[in-house]
């Protein structure tokens, strides 16, 4: 009996020279955070950001990140002089990560001359960890989806 193995899809393309890929990697680090570390720095009070949402007037009023400054994504160039002090560090966030209303608002903020994160997987991914949510009615917390976080502890440990 003869056994073929398959190429691998994986594989078709080799992987990057290892110092190629820690360039790589570190340089979406500049780009980038994820809800956990944004969570972790609000809670904690760090400063040095603002958190931008970068939804609608009816999506901020469904729910939003307490304490993040609502600027729609088209307002940006016109508003965001007023609402976050030149100089700041900006971290933007949208629906989630099926939007790229998040990656619009970073670009607005970095034409207009801002340093800027997105923040990856949104409101979405916010919410289904369990981090406090803000409405009209206060403030709520949901449990943690186990499909997205664990539902002891307060990180996953990557």
């Amino acid at each position: 009996m003869t056994t073929v193995t398959a190429p691998s899809k994986v594989l078709r393309v080799p992987p990057a020279d290892p110092a190629e890929a820690a360039a790589h990697f570190h340089r979406r680090f500049t780009f980038e955070a994820d809800v956990a570390d944004v969570h972790a720095d609000v809670e904690s009070g760090a400063e040095g950001f603002v958190v931008v949402d970068s939804r609608s007037a009816e999506a901020w009023e469904q729910g939003h990140i307490p304490g993040a400054v609502h600027l729609p994504t088209d307002d940006i160039a016109a508003r965001a002089a007023e609402l976050v002090p030149a100089g700041t560090v900006v971290v933007t966030y949208c629906w989630g990560p099926g939007c790229n209303g998040a990656t619009r608002a970073a670009h607005a903020f970095a034409s207009a001359g801002y340093r800027v994160k997105e923040m990856l997987g949104g409101f979405e991914y916010w919410s289904r960890e369990g981090f406090t949510v803000e409405d009209a009615h206060g403030q709520r917390r949901s449990a943690p989806d186990p499909l997205t976080a664990p539902v002891t502890g307060d990180n996953c440990g990557c």
